[in-house]
């Protein structure tokens, strides 16, 4: 019997664009609860040729309704934060590592997440880019596994064929505040991120 998750790597591995990809994440079943409570899947948006790529956690409400990722306030953060460091959003690859908002923007769980997991690896695949910034948590244990955020933040790592850079989640900046340490960092990181993809 084939599993979600194993349903998903196939469909993923079978599309050969990131608009084929996309198209086939959309009709995605895989987690009911998902399906049951979303408006739209949000596969993310990958210009093409891109060399610099946010990989956040999940979509939230904003991005649940309009289909689009990082539209909220997080979003126009990271939209000023690039403007700052010189980069344009049309020039950014933005994904998700979950592509549907859980219920009332809980964490996505580890099943969702391993269900998931095969639409983004495939668009990481098709987009090779030649950063990724790992926004939060979530998004960073997604690559490197069981970590904390200080252990890891603020410098390439080497996983799978990327280079991952672990930073905070714009949310941690608007709740610290423009004055808070993760909006520093985060711009930081973002500058980082800039320079070496360019």
């Amino acid at each position: 019997m084939t599993t979600p998750d194993l349903a998903v790597r196939e469909a993923a591995a079978a599309s050969p664009t990131l608009e084929v990809l996309a198209e086939r994440a959309r009709s995605c079943t895989a987690c009911p609860e998902l399906v049951a409570t979303r408006t739209h899947v949000v596969p993310g948006a990958v210009p093409e040729g891109v060399r610099l790529l946010v990989l956040g956690e999940a979509p939230g409400a904003q991005e649940d309704e309009s289909g689009l990722p990082f539209v909220g306030k997080s979003g126009r953060l990271l939209d000023q934060l690039l403007g700052e460091v010189g980069v344009s959003r049309a020039q950014v690859g933005v994904l998700n590592t979950l592509k549907c908002r859980p219920p009332g923007n809980r964490p996505p769980t580890r099943l969702e997440t391993r269900n998931c997991r095969g639409w983004t690896e495939r668009q990481l695949a098709l987009a090779a880019p030649q950063v990724v910034v790992a926004l939060g948590l979530s998004a960073t244990r997604w690559f490197l596994g069981p970590t904390s955020l200080a252990a890891v933040r603020g410098r390439l790592h080497e996983q799978g064929g990327y280079r991952v850079l672990p930073t905070y989640h714009p949310s941690a900046a608007i709740r610290f505040g423009p004055e808070g340490e993760p909006r520093r960092l985060l711009r930081e990181d973002l500058a980082l991120a800039a320079e070496v993809s360019s």
